[in-house]
């Protein structure tokens, strides 16, 4: 498939946007977001606010979130089956991952539409290339579950031998740090990020009772958190 024929009809693209800093978006992206006839998103006022900084206006916007995906899909896959080109993105980040959009993707699979993804930001794996833990294999656990099935979720990553990837909420990180240390004690390295490609991105690197005690002394935590923990052995 050619760049100079983008967007096609009978094609869902699914365009990543940035994480934190406005630059981290891809050339092609922007000219998918401008051409394409309908861009589905997790918020609409979100995702028009970003089009606004690129100069992208006059855009059809439509809601696709966790609570009315089921409905929804089905309606954005039609219309890509009656001709019209439709692009899809998260609030930020990767589409699908650990957000909204694998019901679309399914469902467009299944009615024979052509799925093309973009590359783009991705917070789990900005902050593991920058971790210092081992890359060559690595478990993305995405968000803990708040409460059911939380303490299995834990135990299975502790028996992990690679590098796992999660992600937390400012609410919850010093509890999860806890609980991490629960499950596989207090020596294996952890890595905390805050905050990436932001102004106040932070790193914060050491064994894991070493990075609970830092979370634990501070009198406020803000911020999009991810956590890299080190595999067991």
């Amino acid at each position: 498939m050619s760049a100079t024929a983008e967007p096609e009809s009978n094609v869902l693209y699914l365009v990543p946007t940035p994480i934190g800093n406005r630059e981290d978006i891809t050339l092609r992206a922007l000219r998918i977001l401008t051409e394409a006839d309908i861009i589905a998103c997790e918020d609409t006022r979100t995702t028009g606010s970003l089009l606004a900084l690129y100069g992208i206006t006059g855009k059809r916007l439509v809601s696709c979130h966790e609570h009315n995906e089921q409905q929804r899909v089905h309606e954005l896959v039609e219309d890509i089956l009656q001709g019209k080109s439709v692009a899809y993105c998260s609030d930020a980040g990767m589409p699908a991952i650990s957000d909204p959009g694998y019901r679309i993707v399914a469902h467009a699979i299944e009615r024979g539409v052509t799925i093309v993804p973009l590359p783009g930001a991705s917070a789990g794996l900005t902050a593991l290339m920058a971790s210092g833990l081992p890359t060559d294999e690595f478990v993305f656990a995405g968000f803990p579950p708040h409460k059911k099935g939380r303490k299995t979720y834990l135990e299975r990553i502790a028996q992990y031998e690679c590098t796992v990837i999660m992600y937390e909420s400012p609410y919850r990180i010093t509890k999860l740090l806890e609980e991490v240390e629960e499950v596989c004690g207090g020596e294996r390295q952890i890595v905390v990020a805050r905050e990436l490609t932001k102004m106040f991105e932070e790193f914060v690197r050491g064994t894991i009772t070493e990075v609970k005690q830092n979370f634990l002394q501070r009198q406020a935590i803000k911020g999009e958190f991810v956590v890299i923990l080190q595999g067991k052995n």
